[in-house]
């Protein structure tokens, strides 16, 4: 499945640049050696494939549990916002308390934007796809409110920007390379993510619950997420509670 769905992405992209006038193969070949075409390029590649691993695991984890969540971006950038104030706030700390600190504030935030978007699921019934797409540009809005405003460093003219985090109390890169040690968080992040989910009794909860919903509920498993008789006009929203 996951061949399949690379597949049929490529084919269809490939279609686009077709209908566009451009060579699908010379455009595939320009984002290969733009990727992994050079060292550097690799190097640059791997660097952001940390945030964006974890951002998948904020689409792929509420997806076993039913929900489709595309607010991948706005988790980011809160995420983001925490560390960097969390970071500054403490600057002047060990680097181990300063790399610490901002990690923690970024899982925190940006889970916490999440779970925003899960409280108005299922409290209030909202499309949590549409709401955490939504709430990405409230996110980018309170993130440019914040680097024009009242963290915006002074002597970023050009480009605005917060105050910056000192060198020395940043991840520090693996060997010689520019690759930080985000990327083992990611990767670390990712088999934990794995490991609970297929191999742990509660995956195999949230996987029933959000296979068949039905099922769980026959099977005592607690369950409040809505379905499409749980929307309708004089019903209740639910069999066994307010929100069933």
């Amino acid at each position: 499945m996951p061949t399949g769905a690379v597949l049929a992405a490529l084919a269809l992209f490939g279609l686009f640049c077709w209908t566009q006038g451009a060579n699908p193969l010379a455009v595939y070949a320009a984002i290969y050696k733009g990727a992994f075409g050079s060292w550097y390029s690799f190097q640059n590649t791997l660097v952001r494939a940390s945030p964006l691993m974890l951002t998948a695991l904020c689409t792929a984890l509420p997806a076993r549990l039913g929900l489709v969540i595309i607010g991948n971006e706005g988790a980011l950038v809160a995420g983001g916002v925490g560390a960097i104030a969390v970071g500054l706030s403490a600057a002047s700390a060990p680097h181990w308390i300063v790399i610490s600190s901002m990690m923690l504030a970024g899982m925190v935030f940006g889970g916490l934007w999440i779970a925003a978007v899960g409280l108005l699921h299922y409290q209030r019934g909202v499309n949590e796809t549409i709401s955490s797409l939504l709430m990405n540009y409230i996110a980018i809005a309170v993130l440019n409110h914040l680097v024009n405003g009242p963290m915006r460093d002074p002597t970023s003219l050009n480009k605005p920007s917060s105050y910056p985090i000192p060198d020395e109390k940043m991840l520090p890169t693996i060997g010689e390379s520019n690759i930080h040690y985000g990327l083992i968080f990611g990767i670390v992040a990712c088999l934990i993510a794995w490991v609970v989910m297929e191999h742990t009794t509660f995956g195999f909860k949230v996987r029933i619950i959000g296979g068949n919903i039905r099922a769980a509920r026959m099977s005592g498993l607690p369950s409040r997420r809505f379905g499409a008789d749980d929307l309708l006009p004089g019903r209740r929203r639910g069999r066994t509670g307010r929100h069933g």
